[in-house]
């Protein structure tokens, strides 16, 4: 069965998590698309050139945890917006989007760019205030000390810089179904995308 779930939203608004509990729950396979950007932004750190580096991607770069820090997060925002960078990647994501056993892809761009002819299409969003506080608390959770007024401004910069970039801004497909987590727990959320998908399946 070829079944493709597009989750895009802003950083922190939990289509991360909403995406490995809907993958797990229908079976279907999981990619983090902005893993792919941040293991290209590490390579970047280490001193590779951003296209040789996200030509070359290997899933296995995938597993690397350190991934998950601010400054790594912050190279793979600057490599993004390489229109070079994202060609390269948009085949990874293509392919694998229509895998046989259905696939939920989560990032930026899914419902507009990679897969606009996705079976489903959620943009899980949330409070600029609300996303930082969610970031805040997991870096510290971490060991990291950082100042919650630090990340609330990387935040917003980081929404200003998706949302208008030239090459596939963050913005929410016409036909995307909207779910706001501000208030909403994880499992309310997940039940709403579930709700979604399986209404759509039917």
């Amino acid at each position: 069965m070829i079944f493709t779930v597009a989750i895009d939203g802003p950083a922190a608004a939990g289509k991360g998590t909403i995406s490995k509990a809907v993958a797990a729950h229908f079976g279907f396979a999981h990619l983090d698309t902005g893993l792919l950007y941040r293991a290209v932004g590490a390579k970047v750190l280490a001193g590779a050139d951003p296209v040789a580096a996200a030509k070359a991607l290997d899933p296995v770069d995938l597993e690397n945890d350190s991934l998950r820090t601010p400054q790594v997060a912050e190279a793979a925002s600057e490599v993004a917006v390489i229109p070079d960078v994202r060609a390269a990647l948009v085949a990874f994501q293509k392919t694998f989007a229509r895998r046989d056993g259905g696939a939920v892809l989560d990032g930026r761009d899914i419902g507009t760019v990679i897969c606009p002819d996705a079976e489903v299409k959620l943009f899980v969003t949330a409070s600029a205030e609300c996303r930082a506080e969610r970031r805040w608390q997991e870096l510290r959770g971490r060991g990291m000390a950082v100042e919650l007024e630090n990340v609330i401004a990387d935040v917003k910069a980081r929404d200003e810089r998706d949302s208008s970039r030239a090459t596939a801004p963050l913005v929410a497909a016409a036909d995307a179904v909207v779910i706001d987590t501000s208030d909403l727990s994880i499992d309310q959320a997940v039940a709403e995308a579930v709700a979604v998908i399986s209404d759509k399946m039917k």
